[in-house]
């Protein structure tokens, strides 16, 4: 019995483990699902911090905010960088038009109109919107916003963006007892968020030819 606790014990990674391979895991993924928007960045960061408020070890927390936030404006800065060089060559890029095919016209003009509006506020929100930080990024590139002044307004973006699922995961991790149901719990939630503005928008349509008078 205790070689097998024993054995159990030697397989399960320890904690410091964790943390050696979990924050370059967690930082390598949000920079990936910053440049490629397919990546469930938000859920990544609320399942780090469930496992991080079960950990013993100081400033888990702390860390997963600096890995996510440092992270995500990074990845946005390049992406960014990438358009900027899309629009200044004769035939664009592949980085460019991936973010054109994942900007809807009507959601682009809405943030072009934000943004003339309100200015690099704007930057701040897109990020907590579900889907709206790449119509709002490519507004800032069609109106030819130079890097600095993005990554001025994308900074508090960022951690605006980092601590809203940190919290998302801490809420989750401390409602239940093990690690695995704090993550299943925050993945929920980070998915019904995503999703929430998307039901809604649909919702809105398909009640507005009813509402038209005959």
């Amino acid at each position: 019995m205790i070689r097998l606790a024993a054995a159990v014990t030697s397989v399960v990674p320890t904690e410091a483990t964790q943390q050696a391979l979990g924050y370059p895991s967690l930082f390598l993924l949000v920079l990936i699902g910053a440049l490629v928007p397919v990546v469930p960045t938000g859920a990544l960061v609320s399942s780090a911090a469930v496992v991080a408020v079960h950990q013993t070890a100081p400033f888990s927390l702390a860390l997963v905010f600096v890995t996510a936030s440092l992270a995500a404006f990074l990845g946005d800065a390049a992406l960014y960088w990438l358009g900027r060089r899309g629009l200044r060559s004769r035939n664009g890029s592949r980085w460019l038009e991936a973010i054109r095919s994942r900007a809807p016209r009507d959601r682009l003009e809405q943030a072009q109109g934000k943004l003339a509006e309100h200015g690099v506020a704007v930057l701040v929100l897109s990020r907590l919107v579900p889907a709206g930080r790449i119509p709002v990024m490519l507004a800032c590139l069609l109106a030819e916003w130079p890097l600095r002044r993005f990554s001025r307004g994308n900074l508090p973006a960022c951690l605006a963006w980092a601590l809203t699922y940190q919290l998302i995961g801490i809420l989750g991790g401390s409602l239940f007892p093990e690690p695995w149901e704090g993550v299943l719990a925050a993945i929920l939630l980070t998915v019904a968020v995503g999703a929430a503005p998307g039901l809604w928008r649909r919702a809105r349509r398909a009640e507005s030819p009813a509402e038209r008078p005959n």
